[in-house]
């Protein structure tokens, strides 16, 4: 009976892997025999998901088991090719390393890989470990993949954007290519959905592609490879975050449980090594530095090692290598580097600060950056599964269980929060705009495509329908992005190709610049002392080859920048060429004391970091700035991670499309004024006083009165009564009454104020309008004949005064008309004026002589008869010189006192 291990067909010219020896002592081992059946099921090249736990060999064992199968079906001696993604570099180097060593070959012979800037394969290799961006290139070069039999798409879980893409890609490919094997492997996977996505049956809501209805791709489960886990919860006293970022206090404990329990440790088995988990580069230095003062007496000769992505390949091998033999102990302190993917040799102990870095995009701002969040319980789950992957283990939390129980099931995806412009250009290039009828597992946000596809569009990267036009194809294909990309050949016909390529592989790198300067960071990259220089230097030769051979074949862009004078030193052209991809983000200093803040080109202020050696530069080319709170955003809400110094004419030159003369004219203090204004996006350049048009006039009044209303003009003591009349009659009468509200006034200016909105916006000032007559022009006839009978001015009283109505404001819906006068004005008076037709009674508020009000009635015969007498008895005695009568029904109404009357 034939082994599904093994091919069917006649030997091939080279031998195959040998899965026994290569899987001994591996759990996943048991597993090959399901998964080679569910791949060859059908009789072709097959789909199938791996769930497997950390720690089982599935990244070991499934390539090789691929490669086998892929032999099976070899024409000759045509060799298998199997292609197998790694999110990250080290794990990429580190797998390939790992397998190679098991097959008892030479790295870059049978076993391979290719990450940015670094390529160990040969002729005769049959299993390559690539980056996703890697792989996404070459799918775009040759959509076909001809030459490769089988995708293995390892550490789905993690949901990088090129994955996802690649992922919605592939399905495509398959639907043309049934010998092309595809599996998707992760330790933490929704299976049942990625297999639904991958066999093309429907996945429900959340799916985005046009599947083909066939069933679900095949499932392989694998059991724990976990040994016994000791859970520890050491929460610090301080809070993990504050204003800027991760406390430096909450590090500091973590540092020190760290060491004292390694020490602990280390008591009870000498040869154990511990992993702590920090969510950035800085983080890592600073923990790995106060590690090293604390273990120098209690652990002597103990290594702290880093690994981050700006740390080197050498020194990222280094730390995921293991203890060499007779070797000291070691603490690796890491980013989520280290989370998946990798088994750490040694590892027993896991000491976790529960953060991690993930991509927001903040789209009210139009930047994205990373910040720092609780972990996911995934990846908590997955950091604590390095300590039991070779024996039992122990992991210290550094926070409450309770914040564990609050976080996450799982990490954001990145295409929900990352910048998709680079996304978007491979999508255009494929040939599906926006991701328009493919798989992809989560449909990318509107908004943000939205913005990626006008970037794409100012580039000249798409066309009218979408796709990608021969320059988009052509950026594309520079590993970076497609701004960057743009920059490289525009400014490598300005600058110089060295330059530019200097400037695009410096930005599209890992490092992150000191004090956000990446002029300096230059200059050490440039001396070799740098640690990443190598992989910069060859990173600069790959981008000067491209713009050598590309440049020829790139029109202009749309703000002609290729026709630009080169700045005035070579000292600028790094600050030009970050200008040119990002003429959105040049920056100009905000005058004033205090922080130095920066005002960007967007209209986004951002602060930069204490001591930046930037500070005091007018003008910046930034390359990243993203969310931030505390000192170094300087109130502004953001802060500059990486800049160059720009001289102004070079800002100008770079962002010349965002270049505008204009005439503001704004109306403050009662007439309209205007400045010609040169400006650079949101930065105004000069600002000059000049006389404005009408037409500017116009709208300037227009947008003034948006504002503020019709209080912009103002209303007289004329205008706002016959209005306040205007309005009880329309609460009352309805039509033909006018409706006098604000909103109502606004939206029929042309009706009632032309006039005098022209007479503004000519110049005239406001002092010199009363509204009072414009408003009269709203006036219906012939009813209005009769306003001075339905809502007089003035009310005749029985002493003889006429007493002005004070009616209610326009905007109160329920208030009532009021005459304030003098009680012994009133005397004899019993029914009380009734207004609008006899349907609103007057309130009369009666006053004393000194004017203050004694009773507020709106029923004059009820308070004569009732509570006039107690009136008079409180104020006969207060005012005796006037008039308190005990029958104020004959009394004659006067408004003077006893010895005048």
């Amino acid at each position: 009976m034939n082994s599904p291990l093994v091919p069917r067909n006649a030997a091939p010219a080279y031998s195959l892997f040998d899965l026994g020896a290569i899987g001994a002592g591996l759990v996943f081992a048991d597993s090959l025999g399901e998964l080679a059946e569910a791949l060859g099921a059908n009789g072709a090249a097959g789909t199938a998901v791996v769930q497997a736990p950390p720690g089982t060999g599935k990244t070991t064992l499934v390539p090789p088991l691929l490669a086998n199968i892929a032999a099976g079906s070899a024409n000759g001696d045509e060799r298998p090719r199997v292609v197998v993604t790694q999110p990250r570099r080290v794990a990429a180097r580190s797998a390939a390393r790992r397998l190679a060593a098991l097959d008892g070959s030479r790295l870059g012979d049978r076993v391979g890989y290719t990450v940015r800037g670094e390529s160990k394969t040969g002729p005769g290799t049959l299993i390559e470990f690539v980056t996703p961006g890697i792989l996404l290139r070459r799918l775009l070069a040759d959509p076909g993949i001809e030459s490769i039999n089988a995708v293995i798409l390892d550490e789905v879980h993690e949901r990088g954007l090129e994955t996802d893409l690649l992922l919605g890609m592939l399905i495509e490919v398959r639907g043309l290519r049934e010998d092309l094997a595809l599996v998707a492997m992760s330790a933490t996977l929704d299976a049942p959905r990625f297999a639904a996505l991958i066999g093309g049956a429907a996945v429900g809501k959340d799916g985005t592609g046009e599947h083909d209805g066939g069933g679900p791709a095949p499932v392989v489960n694998c059991a724990s490879a976990l040994h016994p886990l000791e859970v520890d919860w050491a929460p610090a006293a301080v809070p993990r975050l504050d204003a800027r970022g991760v406390a430096r206090a909450f590090l500091d404990h973590v540092a020190d449980t760290a060491g004292a329990s390694y020490a602990e440790t280390l008591a009870a088995g000498p040869d154990i090594d511990a992993l702590v988990f920090v969510p950035g580069a800085w983080e890592v230095s600073y923990v790995a530095s106060r590690l090293r003062a604390r273990l120098a007496a209690r652990v002597p000769g103990a290594e702290v090692l880093e690994l981050h992505g700006q740390a080197s390949p050498a020194e990222q091998d280094r730390a995921v290598s293991g203890r060499e033999p007779g070797g000291p102990p070691r603490i690796i302190v890491s980013t989520a580097l280290a989370e998946s993917s990798l088994t750490v040799p040694g590892v027993r102990l896991v000491i976790d600060a529960g953060l991690s870095r993930e991509l927001r995009r903040d789209s009210n701002r139009g930047m994205s950056g990373l910040v720092t969040v609780s972990c996911s319980r995934a990846s908590a789950e997955q950091r604590a599964g390095r300590a039991a992957r070779q024996g039992p283990g122990r992991v210290v939390r550094c926070y409450e269980q309770k914040a564990f129980g609050a976080a996450p099931a799982h990490p954001t995806p990145e295409i929900a929060s990352a910048d998709l412009t680079g996304a978007a250009l491979v999508l255009a290039c494929w040939g599906s705009p926006r991701g328009r009828g493919l798989a992809l597992p989560d449909t990318p946000p509107q908004a943000a495509m939205d913005d990626a596809v006008e970037v794409l569009r100012e580039l000249g990267a798409i066309s009218p329908d979408g796709l990608a036009t021969d320059v988009g194809k052509t950026l594309a294909r520079v590993p970076a992005d497609p701004r960057l990309a743009r920059a490289l050949l525009d400014g490598a016909a300005v600058v110089g190709r060295r330059e530019a390529a200097e400037a695009v592989a410096l930005v599209a790198g890992d490092q992150r610049p000191p004090g956000a300067d990446l002029t300096r960071l230059l200059v050490s990259l440039r001396s070799g002392k740098d640690p990443a220089a190598a992989r910069w230097a060859e990173d600069v030769r790959r981008m000067e080859a491209i713009a050598r051979q590309e440049s020829s074949g790139v029109v202009p862009s749309l703000s002609s920048r290729a026709s630009l004078t080169s700045p005035a030193s070579p000292a600028e052209a790094l600050g030009f060429v970050v200008a040119l991809a990002f003429p959105d983000r040049v920056a100009r200093r905000v005058p004033g004391s205090g922080p130095e803040r920066y005002l960007l080109t967007s209209g986004t202020r951002a602060g930069l970091p204490a001591g930046s050696p930037l500070a005091g530069h007018q003008w910046l080319a930034v390359a990243e700035v993203s969310r931030a709170e505390g000192r170094d955003a300087a109130g502004t809400g953001a802060v500059i991670r990486s800049a160059a110094p720009l001289a102004a004419d070079s800002a100008q030159a770079a962002a010349s499309h965002l270049l505008s003369d204009t005439v503001e004219a704004e109306f403050k203090q009662g007439r309209v004024a205007a400045r010609q204004e040169r400006r650079l996006g949101a930065i105004v350049l000069s600002s000059t006083p000049v006389r404005p048009s009408v037409e500017e006039g116009r709208i300037a009044v227009a947008r003034a009165l948006a504002k503020d209303g019709l209080g912009t003009i103002g209303w007289s003591t004329a205008a706002d009564a016959l209005r306040r009349r205007l309005a009880l009659l329309r609460r009352e009468l309805g039509d033909p009454w006018p409706d006098v509200s604000e909103p109502a006034l606004l939206a029929s200016l042309d009706k009632w104020l032309a006039p005098e909105l022209e007479a503004l916006a000519g110049g005239a000032a406001t002092n010199g309008i009363n509204l009072a007559e414009p408003l009269q022009r709203l006036l219906p006839w012939p009813a209005a004949a009769r306003l001075g009978d339905l809502a007089p001015e003035w009310l005749d009283v029985p002493s003889g005064s006429r007493v002005r109505i004070d009616y209610p404001d326009a905007a109160d819906d329920g208030g009532r008309p009021v005459v304030a006068v003098k009680l012994q004005e009133c005397f004899g008076w019993a029914e009380t004026p009734r207004l609008a037709g006899g349907r609103v009674p007057v309130l009369f508020h009666l006053l004393s002589p000194a004017r203050r009000p004694l009773a507020v009635t709106d029923d004059l015969a009820s308070f004569w008869s009732g509570p006039y007498a107690q009136v008079r008895a409180e104020m006969r005695g207060r005012y005796p010189k006037h008039p308190w009568p005990e029958d104020p029904w004959t009394a004659p109404a006067t408004a003077k006192t006893k010895h005048r009357t």
